[in-house]
């Protein structure tokens, strides 16, 4: 299958690109950086350049492709750090999800593509009530936090956008918080950083549950969905949703780190503002039931408990 993936160069780029070559797809991968078109070319891909908020320079790149199917994995949440902004921090992301999603929409009908798979997030989107793991079907939080309010809209919007393309058979993929190489939960990367410095407390009771998937996990499961998915939503996470509570002292023993300090919930507001205290204290899990029925995908890393220990390489 001939796939162009826009956002080849970021963490699940760079572990989607090789995985797609090696089961013999032909690939094009898209790169805003003339500096890192030869990494492209490493990985296994035909680079092309493109700013992915630059309509005509999207839709050259695509026609020239000639592509079966997009992947929208366009993000610009490498340096994200400050979760007391988080509406600053998400500004660019947003409008890469709504903005650049219509572009790459645009160019995919284009050219007469097929497929059409999107990246989104699971866990602090979905509703903050009921049990503490969500499926796909569950709502969105009708309540957000304040500064996550535009970064909730860029999702909902990327979502309708690619499930309801006309033309196109659209999928979105809600990953799980990456780690493993080339994300901020990898050695050398800024979370592991913080939490070997105690930067990085649990707050108030710890209950907010996180979803985690292993990057290389993600890159697989998108396969899967490329080649084998229908027209959805899918949770692509690993088996053990876990509250921060119980997976960040982990997390440090397998750093060889002191064990987190704990905050409470007004000191900790100062720090990591709303957004914080809503991935920290009330933010649900997701299940991948349906990634692993529908898809017949299988993460490697079942578990960031055993994750953690074997597969975090370097940033």
């Amino acid at each position: 299958m001939r796939i162009f993936v826009a956002g080849a160069t970021g963490a699940i780029g760079k572990r989607l690109l090789p995985q797609l070559a090696e089961r013999g797809h032909e690939v094009v991968g898209m790169t805003r950086s003339k500096a890192k078109a030869d990494l492209v070319s490493e990985l296994g891909a035909r680079p092309a350049l493109a700013d992915g908020l630059d309509a005509d320079a999207v839709g050259r790149a695509v026609a020239d492709a000639e592509p079966e199917a997009v992947v929208h994995q366009l993000t610009a949440l490498a340096d994200i750090r400050d979760l007391k902004h988080f509406d600053q921090e998400f500004e660019l992301t947003n409008r890469l999800r709504t903005e650049g999603t219509d572009n790459l929409l645009a160019a995919a009908r284009a050219v007469g593509a097929k497929r059409f798979v999107a990246q989104s997030f699971a866990g602090w989107p979905a509703a903050r009530e009921g049990g503490p793991v969500k499926d796909e079907d569950a709502p969105f939080d009708q309540n957000p936090a304040p500064s996550m309010r535009a970064g909730l809209d860029a999702i909902r919007y990327l979502e309708r956008a690619v499930t309801g393309a006309e033309g196109l058979e659209g999928f979105v993929l809600r990953y799980g918080g990456f780690y493993g190489p080339g994300t901020s939960l990898a050695e050398g990367g800024a979370h592991v950083e913080a939490v070997r410095g105690r930067k990085f407390p649990i707050v108030g009771n710890g209950a907010g549950i996180w979803s985690f998937v292993h990057i290389d996990d993600a890159a697989s499961g998108t396969v899967a969905a490329i080649e084998r998915g229908r027209r959805g939503v899918y949770n692509v996470v690993d088996d053990e949703p876990a509250r921060t509570a119980d997976w960040l002292p982990v997390l440090a023993e397998v750093l060889g780190a002191k064990p987190p300090r704990h905050a409470p919930r007004w000191l900790a507001r100062f720090f990591v503002g709303d957004a914080g205290l809503t991935m920290m204290t009330t933010a649900r899990g997701a299940s991948n039931a349906k990634a692993r029925r529908e898809l017949g995908w299988e993460p490697r890393w079942q578990s960031w408990r055993k994750g953690f220990r074997e597969g975090l390489g370097t940033a």
